[in-house]
């Protein structure tokens, strides 16, 4: 059905025939030979230096086909009021789980790669009604991202993070939602930083844990615990960033076989749980098997691992210099693949108001730890509101 300038409620209802060829495509699939690291027989101390462990994927690919229940999540997502608009001649869907408090703000909250809706969707209830009469409650809004997941797939060029924030103001408006709060991580965090540069009369304020600045010309005086996460950092940079290059430069290549084998879908995102987590060597320490394979699913299902891995293409290389003059407060966790000083941060968002570094938590703090997600956005948003 064709849609206008206005809402219409949305469901995720994938036939069982997708089901039933996805489980069939899962046990005829052709394994590589093992990586040539040292096996381990204890899981969390598995080599994943030369990517996925054959024994783990194997053991993943027995528990989608045999054990996952996507009905199950198709509920839980059609529980939060998704819905659907069209932007730009492209349907967004979005979750929409308004509080039940008089004095809740309004905030938009978006995801990044290679994770999905599903990110705010594990902490929106705890955010809308909060258990403390006291503690900040929002309306929130979070939408799929221009080719991932429920959303639609670009057919042409241009769905930049600038037309990406556009999108998200107008989308807001039509909720009827004058003003608002932003947050979000990853591509998440670019979107809430773009729309405090481009809609700062409408962003009262927004929070980031990836605070993505230019590296300046001289590092200036720096903590040896700046220097320590900044060498990690560093790390990340010479030997984490294959999946970006390929995405960035030649998308359509990685989409060929992120759209015909669910095993490449498998581990293409399963490998970001593991590197980019606060998990101890083993993913599952972090996020949740079901979790992992509810995000694997919604692509699959979808068939936007090509389309996501193109929103690289339209923003690279990426936009880090744009002064952010709104309230912006920053949350550190201490696995993310990217650690800044704040005096790097502080030269781009130029009115940040609160800087908190915490103990737990990697680059899906919404996935591992969202009570201290959730405990950070409420926080900060109540310090900005003074």
């Amino acid at each position: 059905m064709a849609i206008d300038d206005g809402i219409e409620p949305f469901a995720l209802e994938f036939p069982e025939s997708e089901l039933r060829e996805l489980r069939d495509r899962l046990r005829r699939v052709r394994m590589p030979e093992r990586e040539t690291v040292s096996p381990s027989a204890d899981p969390a101390a598995a080599d994943w230096r030369q990517g996925v462990p054959l024994a783990y994927l194997i053991e993943l690919a027995r528990s989608w086909a045999e054990g996952y229940d996507w009905r199950r999540f198709e509920s839980e997502f059609n529980a939060h009021g998704p819905g659907r608009t069209r932007v730009f001649d492209l349907d967004i869907a979005f979750l929409h789980v308004r509080s039940p408090r008089a004095d809740a703000r309004p905030l938009v909250l978006t995801h990044g790669w290679p994770s999905s809706v599903i990110e705010p969707l594990e902490v929106a209830d705890a955010l809308a009604n909060p258990a403390e009469p006291d503690a900040p409650a929002f309306h929130v809004v979070a939408p799929a991202l221009p080719g991932f997941g429920p959303s639609g797939r670009p057919s042409t060029t241009g769905w930049s993070v600038d037309r990406t924030a556009d999108a998200w103001a107008i989308l807001m408006s039509r909720l009827g939602y004058d003003r608002f709060a932003a947050a979000g991580g990853d591509w998440g965090g670019r979107v809430a930083t773009a729309l405090g540069v481009r809609h700062p009369h409408r962003v009262e304020a927004l929070h980031t844990f990836t605070p993505y600045v230019e590296v300046p010309p001289e590092e200036g005086e720096l903590t040896d615990h700046e220097l320590a996460g900044l060498a990690e950092t560093r790390g990340f940079w010479e030997r984490g960033g294959g999946y970006s290059l390929e995405q960035s430069t030649k998308p359509q290549t990685i989409a060929y076989g992120l759209s015909d084998s669910p095993i490449a879908q498998l581990a293409w995102i399963v490998e970001k749980f593991q590197g980019w987590t606060d998990c101890g060597g083993h993913p599952e320490n972090a996020v949740s098997r079901e979790r992992m394979l509810d995000t694997v699913t919604l692509y699959w299902l979808t068939g936007t691992g090509g389309s996501s891995a193109r929103f690289y293409w339209e923003n690279f290389p990426p936009e880090r210099s744009a002064h952010v003059h709104v309230p912006t407060a920053v949350t550190i966790f201490p696995r993310d693949i990217e650690r800044l000083p704040r005096s790097w941060v502080e030269r781009r968002y130029r009115d940040l108001r609160v800087w908190s570094e915490v103990d737990r938590g990697g680059h899906f703090p919404m996935l591992e730890v969202p009570e201290r997600y959730v405990a950070e956005l409420r926080s900060a948003f109540a310090a900005m509101q003074h």
